[in-house]
């Protein structure tokens, strides 16, 4: 009898904690499902599409190299998932599923009906922990509640790295050829248009460049991370987080590189190296919270007294953002940079995310929204703590009275305007004094076409107070 090895959000044979138990169990055939209505309901990215069916190129070749076929089927939406998979073990004989576990209450909810549909027949389910370094329910309060507050979280995550480090799972071996022939993967998916050659560029598939990118970081660049993240024009950042959303890359093997470059450090050694931990450990916080608190999976607000914040209806303001035309040049710099890359900076994510809940009062639903329908790493449980951090309405969030001015954070992380030349040229010839704010010199030398600013930073801002502060304080439900 044979295994299948479903893959989903984990397109890699290496440190893959499902795949090697599948192939340790039996003689093992892979299985990949597009579903392009399920997608579209998630708001997933063009781009992102385009890069998971990059990657199955490659998941693909590195398969046969293992002997494992990889067969591609497809369904509208999960609702058709657990009948094509049934279907799919009956034509190979499979015993058993493997699985590596995801957390968004949609995937939650495919998964149960899936895993009873099959044990109907007789037919074993296998879900393993993988994404993240610790199972939810894993990681509690004393009380025995999931954790609302970050940093008691990671207190109690590095008491349990220090005693269990998650070991890297070595590539299985090949297995002996199986007489079944892998899919072709298809090149696009209705519905989803293939980005441009430069965006794809930019983001190359397979382990092998994860890897690279991943060595490159921890050998370059990460011990330099907590000094330089947050600067735009500089290359501070690791750039892994489209490898980690579609599973190309495994925290673990970022937390075990980390670790080789900070002789064997968690919370002490380089500043660099414990901050980049921090981060992964903030990805491992959102991954928890989906499970502890569903309601954010359904776009509901973490913390319910926010959800009677008075947003406002703005089309043309949101508009404006989308596009990256607000006058406000380190906005319109970030949102172009996400058009056209797929992706953005995080400092750019929090001053953009603010200017949108705070100077527009524009629900913070539209950002995430926006962002997942173009973010290549767009990833549901960070997407919306982001954002939700951003607008005040989610775990640890930012006081509702502190608000970003994005000109003194233009000033502050690109001061010498490199980065909003780069991607707004119109003002390439202001100097670095000037750019951050063109709209103060006035008609007469604020450049032809750039708008001025299409709110006034310091009423929007007092607008934002007035309407948090009405709000009652009460405590977060469980």
């Amino acid at each position: 009898m044979q295994q299948l090895m479903w893959f989903r959000s984990d397109l890699r044979t290496q440190d893959n904690t499902a795949l090697s138990q599948a192939m340790s169990s039996g003689a093992t055939i892979a299985l990949y499902l597009v579903t392009p209505g399920q997608w579209q309901r998630h708001d997933d990215a063009p781009s992102k599409v385009d890069f998971w069916l990059r990657n199955l190129v490659e998941l693909s070749q590195a398969l046969a190299r293992l002997n494992v076929p990889l067969l591609v089927r497809q369904c509208h939406d999960w609702q058709e998932v657990p009948a094509q998979v049934a279907e799919v073990c009956h034509e190979h004989n499979i015993s058993a599923v493997h699985v590596n576990e995801e957390y968004g209450i949609n995937e939650s909810v495919r998964d149960q009906h899936v895993a009873a549909y099959l044990g109907q027949q007789a037919i074993a389910w296998h879900s393993h922990l993988d994404q993240i370094f610790f199972k939810p329910g894993s990681v509690l309060t004393r009380s025995g509640g999931y954790f609302q507050v970050y940093s008691q979280f990671r207190k109690v995550c590095y008491e349990r790295l220090h005693s269990a480090l998650p070991a890297v799972i070595g590539q299985p071996q090949a297995q002996a050829p199986l007489p079944v022939s892998s899919d072709a993967i298809p090149a696009a998916v209705d519905g989803f248009a293939p980005p441009s050659d430069s965006l794809r560029l930019l983001w190359p598939a397979g382990e092998q460049a994860a890897l690279q990118r991943l060595q490159r970081f921890a050998d370059e660049q990460v011990l330099f991370y907590k000094d330089e993240r947050d600067f735009p024009d500089k290359p501070g950042t690791s750039q892994l987080s489209a490898y980690l959303a579609a599973g190309v890359l495994s925290p673990r093997q970022c937390l075990h590189a980390a670790l080789a470059a900070n002789q064997g450090e968690f919370d002490s050694g380089n500043p660099g190296v414990v901050t980049w931990i921090n981060e992964l450990l903030w990805r491992e916080f959102y991954k928890h919270i989906l499970v502890g608190y569903p309601r954010v999976s359904r776009h509901r607000a973490f913390r319910l007294e926010t959800e009677a914040v008075p947003w406002r209806h703005a089309p043309q303001e949101l508009a404006a953002w989308q596009e990256g035309r607000t006058g406000l040049p380190i906005i319109d710099a970030a949102m172009r940079q996400l058009l056209a890359t797929g992706w953005m900076h995080n400092r750019l994510r929090m001053i953009v995310a603010m200017f949108l809940t705070k100077n527009l009062l524009i629900d913070w639903r539209e950002g995430e929204r926006f962002f997942m329908r173009h973010l290549i790493d767009g990833d549901l449980a960070a997407n919306n703590g982001g954002w939700q951090w951003s607008a005040s309405t989610g775990t640890d969030a930012a006081p509702y009275f502190r608000i970003f001015n994005p000109i003194s954070q233009s000033q502050k992380f690109d001061p010498d305007g490199h980065f909003i030349r780069q991607w707004v040229p119109e003002l390439a010839g202001l100097n670095k004094r000037d750019i951050h704010d063109p709209s103060s010199l006035g008609g007469l030398f604020a450049p032809s076409g750039y708008p001025r600013p299409i709110v006034d930073l310091s009423r929007s801002r007092e607008r934002a107070l007035a309407a948090f502060k009405n709000l009652s304080a009460q405590e977060v439900p469980a």
